[in-house]
């Protein structure tokens, strides 16, 4: 194996723009195994990967992206299609981190594409691949019979999936088991002698609607506990519409006693309707919620609360998307992360 000690020729050249030829230079390797070696090629080691992805750092190496289009076909880019109706609590900010830290070390970037409220999801995949300005695609807000999947499917363009469609069994997700969390919230309630439990789902269009309320069905039946699902109102609204409409049901039904959430907002301006009604939390009532960030213990510490492992799931996205980009042998990956206890 030739040394990796830099010579004064290969420094100088170095110094000017660095190419697949200094690093080849710099560690004796052949020009195709330095770029089969950053193109994470299967049949180059870990070690020589790590030797050539540290060269190529020291000398601040950067791929011509045209090039690399033009001798793969491939982008090197995960592209994020979210949503900017989220808000600072939610998910966003940790889902996007979660997926750059799953792409550190490979070849690949992340770009984020956003669409914006009253535009049409389906706009900026038709984008992505009629351009194909990425090689995968990564996106959330998973409807059941999601027009996104179909159309990717239809083509053949690789993603992954936050969240799951009806034809999940068919492509890369990674999932969080709401219906379980919906489950063990009841039986939590139930368990602080709770008999009339208030559920704030997801908007209905979106597949983990239909699992919350499915799973929160189940528990009700088991542990003698009547279930109402909140109309008019959903877990992704605004705090003072939701806070009004809770503050409007209790008034209407005064027997609930348990709130069953799907989001930090919902939580937060349910405490408020339930408090402003002269009901105080673990006496009058009890509250089960998730959140992606923990936070809700410090607005009021009675809320029993379920972290929602964003890290895990963007990082493991990261994974699926490139494995389903570079025709993996494992593809597609799938994962449905269950909730086992709360924090009470």
């Amino acid at each position: 194996m030739a040394p990796e000690r830099i010579t004064e020729a290969a420094a100088t050249s170095a110094r000017k723009k660095p190419t697949l030829k200094t690093i080849s230079e710099l560690s004796g390797l052949a020009v195709a195994t330095v770029s089969r070696a950053l193109s994470d090629a299967p049949d180059i080691g870990a070690e020589t990967k790590e030797r050539v992805r540290r060269i190529a750092a020291e000398i601040g190496y950067v791929p011509n992206r045209a090039g690399v289009r033009l001798r793969t076909g491939r982008t090197n880019v995960v592209s994020l299609v979210m949503s900017t109706e989220h808000e600072m609590m939610n998910m966003t900010a940790r889902l996007i981190s979660a997926v750059a830290e799953g792409l550190r070390g490979t070849p690949y970037h992340l770009n984020m594409t956003p669409y914006f409220p009253g535009d049409d999801p389906m706009k900026p995949i038709r984008y992505i691949v009629e351009t194909r300005s990425a090689d995968a695609i990564i996106f959330n807000q998973v409807e059941p019979d999601d027009p996104r999947v179909a159309y990717l499917m239809e083509r053949g363009f690789p993603f992954a999936t936050h969240g799951r469609s009806n034809r999940a069994a068919e492509y890369a997700y990674f999932d969080f088991d709401n219906a379980a969390f919906a489950r063990l919230g009841v039986e939590a309630l139930a368990g602080k002698g709770r008999r009339r439990v208030l559920l704030i789902a997801p908007p209905v269009s979106q597949t983990y609607a239909g699992a919350m309320i499915e799973g929160a069905s189940e528990a009700v039946r088991s542990q003698g506990v009547e279930l109402l699902v909140a109309d008019g109102v959903t877990s992704d609204d605004g705090s003072e519409a939701i806070r009004r409409r809770i503050a409007q049901l209790l008034q209407a039904d005064a027997a609930i006693d348990g709130l069953l959430t799907g989001s930090p907002t919902a939580t937060m301006a349910a405490v408020a309707a339930f408090e402003g009604c002269g009901r105080q939390i673990g006496r009058d009532f009890d509250v089960v919620a998730k959140e992606a960030i923990p936070f809700l213990k410090l607005f009021r510490r009675e809320i029993m609360v379920v972290e929602e492992d964003i890290a895990k799931a963007g990082v493991f996205l990261a994974k699926a998307a490139v494995a389903a980009a570079t025709d993996q042998p494992a593809a597609p990956r799938q994962f449905l992360d269950s909730p086992t206890r709360f924090d009470v």
